[in-house]
């Protein structure tokens, strides 16, 4: 099989639209992981993405009969730019299929080479239904994203092109996973030419059909996907990247939101380029795999698959950068009300720059303060909760509390003893008109809405808080709700931000 693969990538015929890419230093994520990290930079191809090196192996390869009825294709963006790409080359037509979430620059950029763009659903896997339909309607060839033989031998000629630009020694590959195309293709040259070499794939926590599917040895269906990512937002891999990955790729690595943005920074730092969600996963990936290991003076290769950055989304971006490299503590600190307490919290926090300081009168006996304080790792956010713990401070940190996080540290002070039977959700909302309001249709009249927090982060979905008074006896009633409204959810009724800020 490997070597089936390796004639397969060996004739593969990308360079009619694909660039070789450079394999760049990241000095200064080097320096700071202890290992030489090299960044397979695909990122700089003409499309800002790997993806068209396998649509146009595939694309090419079709009859001329084939190619003059038209192809189509499902994406959440990179692919549909590479098949664009590829029939504006090719001369033929195209259509893509796109989730409604995809972000705007893509569907721009498809657009702009000719292709025609029918946008639907919230996935890809709705995309993909709609794309299959209109192929047999309308007698199309379908330009599969990743589980095809010859897509999967095109994005492996970035291997080719890695071992040949680095023949020393390497410890590690990493590889970003969505359907799997892509780390199928890279593994199978690897594997068949240095199979010392490891080849680790990398996946987001809320999208990891393919670490999932390995763990159980078939391929795992996900109900719900992530859509931070939107590139790597695949419910089920491929059955023939499944195959491969099987006997090929050495483990996956998942990584959170966070850690992904953290990425995306560093790469910035080093490289002066913003990666998109999905392209920074791999370096995301390599830099958990040293923290995980302890490995030390290896040479790592992470491939930075895309540049495709919806620009709104910088802004969540830059918010969760900080915490992803955990350089900020998020603390709740309950200050006695008597003087000289709060000098005590100052003289604790010291020289530290403070990021953030919310603070409410709680009763005549003490005060709730919730501050975000920098921090250089997460070792010293623990001494600092230990130290003001010492003080007499009750202390809780709350760095790695997603609720914190997202919605209280922008809602602190909204105490309502009078309520009763509230219960607490966050939602995410896809970014779309009518969101709210189906959200609203589907609710109970006899259920009031007694907190709503939304903030616009530029993902493409909204992170939504919601307190509700629900009767007891209405339990399964809005347990029917949930299931109708659709949207991801998660009770957060007894965590303890909620309980002393707003419960």
């Amino acid at each position: 099989m490997k070597n089936d693969y390796l004639e397969r990538i060996l004739n593969a015929r990308v360079y009619d639209v694909a660039i070789e890419t450079p394999l760049d230093l990241a000095p200064g994520l080097s320096a700071r992981m202890r290992n030489r990290l090299l960044l397979k930079r695909e990122d700089m191809q003409p499309v800002f993405s790997f993806k068209l090196r396998g649509a146009y192996n595939k694309m090419v390869r079709l009859p001329a009969a084939a190619l003059k009825r038209g192809v189509i294709a499902a994406s959440a963006g990179n692919h549909a730019q590479g098949v664009a790409l590829a029939a504006q080359r090719l001369g033929c037509a195209a259509t893509i299929v796109m989730p409604v979430t995809t972000p705007q620059i893509k569907i721009a950029a498809v657009k702009s080479r000719g292709a025609a763009v029918v946008l639907h659903g919230d996935s890809y896997d709705e995309a993909y239904s709609r794309a299959r339909l209109i192929e047999r309607r309308r007698r199309l060839v379908f330009v599969h994203p990743y589980d095809d033989p010859d897509v999967i031998a095109g994005q492996g000629t970035i291997a080719m092109e890695i071992l040949r630009q680095h023949p020393a020694t390497i410890h590690a590959v990493f590889v970003a996973i969505g359907g799997g195309g892509l780390i199928s293709g890279i593994a199978a040259y690897v594997k068949s030419l240095r199979p010392e070499i490891k080849v680790i794939g990398v996946e987001p926590e809320d999208a990891d059909a393919m670490y999932r599917s390995l763990k159980t040895g078939r391929r795992v269906k996900l109900t719900q996907v992530g859509l931070f990512a939107d590139g790597v937002a695949v419910k089920q891999v491929g059955r023939e990247t499944f195959r491969l990955c099987r006997e090929l790729v050495d483990d996956v690595i998942r990584v959170n939101t966070d850690a992904v943005c953290a990425a995306i920074k560093d790469v910035f730092e080093d490289t002066r380029t913003v990666l998109e969600p999905a392209g920074a996963l791999a370096i995301a990936g390599a830099k958990r795999y040293a923290e995980r290991t302890g490995v030390r003076g290896k040479t790592l290769i992470a491939v930075a698959s895309g540049a495709n950055m919806n620009f709104d989304r910088l802004r969540f971006v830059a918010e969760q950068a900080e915490l992803g490299e955990k350089r900020e503590a998020v603390l709740a600190v309950t200050i006695p009300e008597r003087p000289g307490s709060f000098r005590t919290f100052c003289s604790q926090i010291g020289a530290r720059n403070i990021t953030e300081f919310n603070y409410r009168y709680a009763d005549p006996a003490q005060a709730h303060v919730f501050v975000g304080v920098q921090v250089h790792d997460r070792d010293e956010a623990v001494k600092l909760a230990r130290a003001l713990r010492r003080k007499g401070l009750k202390t809780l940190d709350f760095s790695d509390n997603e609720l914190a996080k997202l919605h209280i540290r922008h809602t602190v002070g909204g105490h309502a003893p009078t309520v009763d039977d509230e219960i607490l959700y966050r939602f995410e909302f896809p970014e779309r008109p009518g969101a709210l309001m189906r959200f609203l249709t589907a609710m109970s009249r006899g259920w009031n809405i007694s907190l709503f927090h939304y903030r616009n982060h530029g993902a493409d979905y909204g992170r939504v808080l919601v307190g509700m008074q629900v009767p007891p006896r209405d339990k399964r009633k809005f347990r029917v709700f949930l299931a109708k409204v659709g949207y991801p959810y998660r009770e957060e009724t007894r965590n303890p931000a909620y309980r002393l800020f707003l419960g």
